[in-house]
């Protein structure tokens, strides 16, 4: 199994639309990568107090090769495209090693 996380930094004038982002934006995401191979999605919302991020998930592919397709899919520029309606926030992409 492949990991890749997608993070969103908090900055001073952060903006993060928590319910869109579980309402909308994660199906999205899943239905456009479920063909590709993503098994499983886990989102994390910070604990009360300072945090350095906004939220985070976690998206469990079946390996590399299956993240490399969603990425390079059409359908993940629609994904990108949606991130403007629930943040402010530049997402970080970090690949785990399988």
């Amino acid at each position: 199994m492949a990991t890749l996380t997608v993070s969103y930094p908090l900055t001073t004038d952060s903006t993060f639309d928590r319910d869109y982002y579980l309402s909308a934006h994660l199906p999205l995401a899943q239905a456009a990568w479920g063909e590709f191979g993503l098994q499983s999605a886990e989102v994390l919302f910070p604990a009360s107090g300072p945090q350095p991020l906004a939220g985070m998930v976690i998206l469990r592919f079946v390996d590399q090769a299956a993240i490399d397709a969603a990425l390079s899919s059409p359908k993940t520029l629609e994904v990108l495209g949606d991130v403007a309606k629930f943040t402010n926030i530049t997402p970080v992409i970090f690949r785990a090693n399988d």
